[in-house]
């Protein structure tokens, strides 16, 4: 033991130097394994970010691909600010795990399903997925459109998938010029300009609606498939749960042309959202899909063409079709077994125009009607809509060339309603000479003579598409609805009637007189005609008989 009043420093050399020395053969062995050490090679595993980034981080760092030198610096800074910061190395280059470093060059792509799953099997089944499968090397990636480490959330301005960027992202393949669009079958062309020109466009673009549609939104991320495919977003079946995904009310809108369920229910044969608002330009400009017009017209332009079964004429004046209401309305839409496949497609036609398919009120109306229930029975005397309308040559009921024009009106009416015609002969009620009454009457001369075509003609009380006997409740001439039929026009008139003891909302009393009680149906004459008076007298007579005397 050193003496006590050494102080430390001198206690521990005193320590050092009566400590004995290793043996001269114990050193050489020591330094010959650090030596050893020093000149054979150690594998070491990386498991650590750090580990990667203390090469990668450096901006000279450059690696070899496809015969290329590329550069692989990954700022470590940078890279932790993106939505990867945290996931390890590994987690994305998984062949790297366990595996030794300075690592080989040639790695495998980064596995994004390994954490996305439901991403990677959709793309695996989309139309990019599967071109990739099949090594066609314009096939976008994941990389291709999210980056590699400088990934961003969708809802970051800065990110390559945010909705105001996706368009030009999908641009990059999808625009004229590029190498998909000359080098591969698109079907769509100027797709890009047409979108940003559309309302779509003009939202996301010009107006910075984040909310307007994207080509992501309606053709999904990552499971773009084409229209052909009944699992794509934008076939014929599912193109419109697609738009109602943002046009919720859509169906509300257009239930006049088309009863919203029936979208679901006649699919195959209603017409689809891209019938009316062609994709991408999103206007109203017609897009043929199935049976173009002109395939059918080959044939049926033919003026002496005739069914073989029948011998009627099958032939369609293109002229008078084109200047038709329906001349943005594609054959197949009306005649909708048409098959494509076939030889001459229309052979597989079995039933008449279903007009009901895209006018289901009016459709609705005409069922319920005398003329739709006489329909039903396949009574030949009952009339249909090409009866009344027309057929391929409909015009609108504004046109005065229309047969529904106000003053064509009891022409079309009496085809059926004129004495000695199928409607007037099986007709057993009062009313007859119809036709001629009307004409001699104050309506008829106003509008025939006069041309005053808000005066009222037989839909104008009959309705146009809901006739029924006067004895129906629902009848728009039964005694207790005439009034609101007449008061339609003459409004005043019907208001102080409904003040009167002949209404039905002041007497209690049975049998009231309507309208034509007093007015009669057909014969409507002014008040100040001759003779007015004493028909007036007449008929009040027949219920104020102590009066009358």
């Amino acid at each position: 033991m050193p003496p006590k009043n050494l102080s430390k420093k001198l206690c521990d050399q005193q320590i050092l130097r009566d400590r004995p020395y290793p043996p001269l053969n114990k050193c050489r062995f020591g330094i010959r394994i650090i030596l050893l050490f020093l000149f054979i090679p150690i594998k070491i595993f990386t498991q650590e970010n750090s580990d990667c980034f203390g090469c990668h981080d450096d901006k000279s760092l450059t690696g070899k691909k496809n015969g290329k030198t590329i550069s692989v610096y990954v700022s470590e800074k940078n890279f932790t600010k993106f939505v990867h910061g945290t996931v390890p190395c590994i987690g994305c280059h998984v062949d790297l795990k366990d595996s030794e470093f300075p690592h080989s060059e040639n790695l495998k792509p980064a596995k994004c399903g390994g954490c996305h799953q439901s991403e990677q099997e959709l793309h695996s089944k989309s139309l990019h997925g599967k071109a990739i499968a099949r090594g066609d090397n314009l096939a976008p990636t994941c990389k291709t459109c999210h980056g590699s480490h400088e990934v961003l959330p969708v809802k970051d301005p800065k990110s390559s998938v945010y909705p105001m960027k996706i368009p030009f992202l999908c641009g990059r393949c999808h625009q004229e010029g590029t190498k998909v669009q000359t080098q591969r079958t698109i079907h769509q062309d100027h797709i890009l300009e047409n979108f940003s020109e559309s309302i779509h466009g003009q939202g996301l673009l010009k107006k910075g609606l984040v909310v307007a549609p994207n080509c992501a939104s309606c053709h999904t991320p990552h499971s773009i498939l084409p229209h052909t495919d009944p699992a794509s977003s934008i076939s014929r079946n599912n193109i419109a749960a697609t738009c109602t995904k943002c046009h919720v009310m859509i169906e509300a809108v257009h239930r006049k042309i088309i009863r919203g369920e029936l979208w679901e229910k006649k699919s195959h044969i209603l017409p689809a959202c891209i019938d009316c608002h062609q994709p991408h330009k999103i206007r109203n400009i017609f897009y043929e899909l199935g049976m173009a017009n002109q395939d059918c017209m080959r044939c049926h332009q033919v003026e002496n063409l005739k069914s073989s079964k029948d011998g009627r004429s099958l032939h369609v004046n293109v002229k008078q079709y084109e200047q038709s209401i329906h001349n943005k309305t594609a054959c197949s839409q009306c005649h909708s077994e048409v098959n494509a496949s076939h030889v001459r497609p229309c052979e597989t036609i079995t039933k008449k125009v279903d007009c009901a398919s895209c006018h289901a009120e009016v459709g609705d109306e005409y069922k319920q009607s005398t003329h739709g229930m006489l329909s039903a029975k396949n009574d030949p005397n009952a009339p249909v809509c090409s009866e009344c309308h027309g057929t391929h040559e409909i015009l609108s009921k504004k046109n005065p060339k229309s047969r529904t024009f106000p003053t064509n009106i009891p022409a079309l009416c009496a085809l059926c309603h004129r004495e000695g015609e199928q409607a007037a002969v099986r007709y057993k009620g009062k009313e007859h000479s119809i036709i001629e009454s009307y004409t001699e009457s104050i309506h008829g001369k106003g509008l025939m003579k006069s041309g005053l075509t808000v005066t009222a003609t037989c839909t104008g009380c009959h309705t146009a598409h809901r006739e029924l006997p006067h004895t129906n409740p629902n009848s728009s001439i039964n005694p207790q609805n005439v009034a609101a039929t007449c008061g339609t026009c003459h409004h005043g008139i019907q208001e102080k009637f409904e003040k009167s003891i002949h209404s039905s909302k002041i007497s209690n009393a049975k049998n009231l007189p309507s309208c034509n009680d007093c007015h009669s149906a057909h014969k409507i004459k002014r008040a100040d005609s001759e003779g007015f008076k004493l028909h007036i007298m007449d008929q009040c007579g027949r219920c104020h008989v102590e009066i009358a005397k």
